[in-house]
């Protein structure tokens, strides 16, 4: 794990940011932690639901720089298992919130080819942000080109656990004998069937805690952790995150590329 920050600056231009860029190390895959709404709003004297708002702005802005970049798939937590012991009236308002994205976003997912592929524990939305949640992504599931990945209701060890639940009764009834259970078959009961794990986890507002998120598939991910609220994590925020990730090396616990190189003593 690296805390490694590209320090801002005011007289770094986007242009120059993204010559820095190599073209060919890409993340494929980015999963985000969109934290720091409510501190953001309250930093300026707005409700907190003022902040949220501000965050979806950020988060289109995500979304269009990472196409422009070539990332494939964005997976955003938006709303955790542990997000409902907040006050119901928060929870009302998010809901709504979460309802006018779609509404306002479908259009936008038709017309850029965009998968809307919700994760986690849906059965617990309200009715009417359920449906369209499902009718959204039944619309969207044809699209292979871009993704974006939206955890909803969402726990990571809930994911574990039901997947865990449902080999079981596969083992139970005698289309899945032990033996055949490993990584590759495991990843497949869980909710990102289809998907590659994350090559960056980028958490805003200096919080260094994955709180439950992607426990499974974030073994080799890089993390990032940065202080900027989520509603001020625009292009720029978004191509530091990358560069830092285009300066590691990933061994995934093989031998340092420049130790490999060394003759033996």
């Amino acid at each position: 794990m690296s805390n490694l920050q590209v320090v801002p600056s005011d007289h770094v231009t986007d242009s120059e940011l993204f010559r820095q860029l190599d073209p060919q190390r890409i993340p494929v895959h980015i999963a985000m932690i969109m934290d720091g709404n409510g501190r953001w709003a309250e930093l300026r004297g707005l409700p907190r639901i003022s902040g949220h708002r501000e965050g979806l702005s950020a988060l289109r802005e995500v979304l269009d720089t990472c196409h422009q970049l070539g990332v494939r798939i964005v997976t955003i937590y938006a709303f955790s298992s542990e997000n409902w012991n907040r006050p119901p009236h928060e929870i009302e308002l998010l809901m709504n919130l979460l309802e006018e994205y779609l509404q306002r976003e479908r259009s936008h997912f038709l017309e850029h080819r965009i998968r809307f592929f919700p994760i986690g524990q849906l059965e617990k939305l309200p009715a009417s942000v359920s449906t369209l949640v499902h009718e959204v992504a039944e619309e969207t599931r044809h699209f292979t080109e871009r993704t974006l990945t939206v955890a909803l209701s969402y726990g990571g060890r809930a994911e574990i656990l039901d997947a865990i639940q449902r080999l079981a009764y596969d083992v139970e009834s005698g289309t899945l004998r032990p033996s055949q259970i490993d990584e590759s078959l495991f990843t497949r009961y869980l909710a990102t069937d289809g998907l590659p794990d994350p090559d960056l986890l980028i958490r805003t507002s200096g919080e260094t805690r994955i709180s439950n998120f992607l426990l499974w598939q974030i073994a080799y991910t890089e993390l990032y952790f940065t202080k900027t609220l989520w509603p001020d994590f625009r292009r720029q925020e978004l191509m530091r995150a990358i560069l830092d990730y285009q300066r590691r090396e990933r061994r995934f616990g093989r031998v340092s590329h420049s130790l490999s190189r060394q003759s033996p003593s």
